[in-house]
């Protein structure tokens, strides 16, 4: 006979779980006791919002789900955030709510909140366990939706006097990934669509990566002399100094590639959704029939032939189909043609950062210090902001695993996410960029890595507004500034409040050694660089954007 509590322990454990993220609450409090005897680490945020972000993160960076505990109705209301990005992004994540006893259900209980209507939107599935007995059928039906298919969150509530009441339940055992594969005669297709076009490009976007799988299809594109683009946020797919790379589509993509996948013949997309940013507003491929050729290669089937009509819909994930890949014979003479190259001197002319700008402090400078002393295996995370482009345009990702951004544009998300990064990669450098309204959505996360002593490195660029919101609104609204202006912290002292390491650069030459500084602390660093608000785009100021 074992509790609820110690059932959903159990079943976590089944499932190779090693880490969870909470803020705790008395609604799920037998679980939290059942966590004390096991060596699943459990590591305590300051706001619910935080901990779903770091789950996030964890499911981004392992392809497994990550896990997340809240009580309920503010703390689950708070944790939507995270819920909301692992769902446009399709990261698997799994939240589990301590909800209301079973017997209060239905009268507006104290903090109650019907998940199902609350959360059917942003979550793949919304399960509330009412009998501990069925708790191992729950869990592992909760990791295999998690991960089938389009990757995603799911939301198992639990009542708290379920989590109490003992019972006798079957052991659980671990799911079982599920995998679909290209047929035969699809990827002979695509052979021969290859073999016909004459200005081919692919576009690599979504989850459910791999290593391999990146070096398998980097393998392919070098054979069949194919450019390569990576989807927003998803720059890590593609090494940026190989000569088939051709530049990130997204959020300001290169004009030279945009036009490039406009006069395309064959775009060959693999993984993503193609969503409106990376799709720079469903301007790239027409809707519902692209004027290119398109091969659309997803693991859902649900997704192909939503928005855009395939020439050739593959049901795959990206893993599966570049182990395919391995298997098709370029023609005698690849359609490329020195396209690829071409494209890829255009990408380097375009992520080389401009020297110059407004202001005391030069971000081309500092992206090229960061370039030139950094490690490839490096991780960078970022939320939301015009500071953002910065990292997206200028930084160059070589490997796999070290890029942590919400493709949904959640502000917040980076320091979270460095936090979560550092916890499961305490080898490798974890950077963090954010604005300074970016920063103080889930600053006080700063405090949890303290607590557990991740020396991130977070990059505060405070230029004193919200810089996306103010820079639109200057476009919009030319002179008329409403709700944009920010007060803030000294972010120096901040850091050192908390009992991490600070910096302030007010300079552009002061930011190499207080970089040099934070690094050599050992501790979870802020470095504020003081911005001017007029640098709001590497190639355009604000009062450029106002006077049109």
């Amino acid at each position: 006979m074992k509790t609820g509590g110690e059932l959903i322990v159990e079943a976590l454990k089944a499932n190779g779980v090693k880490r969870v993220s909470c803020v705790p609450g008395e609604s799920y409090l037998a679980v939290l006791d059942a966590l004390h005897d096991t060596d699943i680490d459990v590591v305590v945020c300051r706001q619910e919002g935080g901990a779903a972000m770091m789950a996030d993160t964890w499911g981004r960076l392992t392809g497994e789900p990550g896990i997340c505990m809240v009580t309920r109705g503010p703390g689950a209301m708070n944790a939507s955030a995270g819920l909301h990005i692992s769902r446009q992004d399709s990261i698997p994540m799994i939240l589990f709510i301590g909800q209301v006893q079973r017997e209060a259900r239905e009268r507006e209980a104290f903090q109650e909140i019907e998940y199902r209507r609350a959360f059917t939107e942003i979550a793949k599935w919304v399960g509330e366990i009412d009998d501990p007995a069925r708790i191992p059928e729950f869990v592992t039906r909760a990791f295999a939706i998690a991960t089938s298919g389009r990757p995603g969150p799911v939301v198992l509530t639990l009542p708290e006097d379920m989590l109490t009441q003992k019972t006798e339940a079957v052991a659980a055992r671990p799911y079982q990934p599920v995998e679909s594969h290209p047929g035969p005669g699809q990827m002979a297709a695509l052979e021969t669509l290859l073999a016909k076009a004459e200005r081919p490009v692919a576009i690599l976007g979504g989850t459910r990566w791999t290593e391999d799988a990146v070096r398998q299809f980097q393998a392919f594109a070098e054979r069949f002399d194919l450019p390569v683009g990576c989807s927003f946020r998803r720059q890590m797919l593609f090494d940026h100094l190989h000569p088939n790379y051709a530049g990130d589509v997204g959020i300001g993509i290169n004009p030279a590639l945009a036009k490039e996948i406009h006069e395309a013949d064959l775009v060959l997309l693999i993984g993503g959704r193609f969503s409106e940013m990376p799709s720079s507003g469903y301007s790239l491929i027409d809707i519902p029939y692209p004027r290119q050729t398109l091969v659309h290669v997803h693991p859902d089937p649900s997704e192909l032939g939503r928005v855009y009509r395939p020439d050739l819909a593959i049901v795959a994930s990206p893993s599966d189909f570049a182990a395919a890949l391995e298997t098709l014979t370029p023609a005698a003479n690849p359609a490329g043609n020195g396209r690829a190259a071409a494209m890829h001197q255009a990408y380097l002319a375009w992520s080389t950062p401009p020297e110059t700008g407004p202001g005391d402090v030069q971000m081309g400078p500092i992206m090229r210090f960061i370039e030139e002393n950094t490690a490839k295996d490096t991780i960078f995370t970022n939320g939301a902001g015009n500071y953002a482009t910065w990292v997206h345009r200028f930084h160059r990702f070589r490997r796999f695993n070290t890029q942590a951004a919400p493709t949904s544009g959640s502000m917040g998300y980076g320091l979270p996410a460095a936090v979560a990064a550092k916890h499961l990669f305490p080898d490798r450098e974890v950077i963090c960029f954010a604005g300074d309204g970016c920063f103080m959505m889930h600053g006080q996360e700063f405090a949890t890595a303290v607590r557990y002593n991740l020396p991130i490195i977070t990059l505060v660029i405070n230029n004193g507004i919200y810089g996306t919101i103010r820079m639109h609104q200057e476009r919009e609204y030319p002179g008329r500034v409403s709700g944009t202006d920010l007060t803030n912290p000294d972010f120096a002292a901040f850091a050192r409040a908390y009992g991490g390491h600070g910096e302030l650069v007010e300079k552009t030459s002061e930011f190499a050694d207080a970089f040099l500084r934070a690094r050599a602390s050992g501790k979870p660093s802020i470095i504020e660089i003081r911005l001017d608000p007029e640098a709001i785009t590497p190639t355009r100021t604000l009062s450029q954007i106002r006077n049109g």
